[in-house]
């Protein structure tokens, strides 16, 4: 297992959250997220190491900036 944090700009609420994890959920190999609009914060659980490329262009398509915490 491998889990890698994220800092997330432009959240404000659960609908934020849910668009975000809704995006992540679709990058193979994840097998858990966690995502605050609190703290804009995101951990991204997998199977192996996620490409960070794939999480910020998801994180992207929900309409939001990510950078690796």
């Amino acid at each position: 297992m491998s889990t890698t944090e994220y800092q997330v700009t432009g959240m404000s609420c659960g609908h934020c959250e849910g668009a975000v994890r809704d995006e992540v959920s679709q990058i193979p190999g994840v097998t858990a997220i966690d995502v605050s609009a609190a703290t804009g914060r995101l951990s991204v659980t997998a199977d192996q190491p996620v490409d960070d490329a794939a999480v910020l262009a998801a994180v992207d398509e929900a309409g939001y900036q990510a950078a690796r915490a």
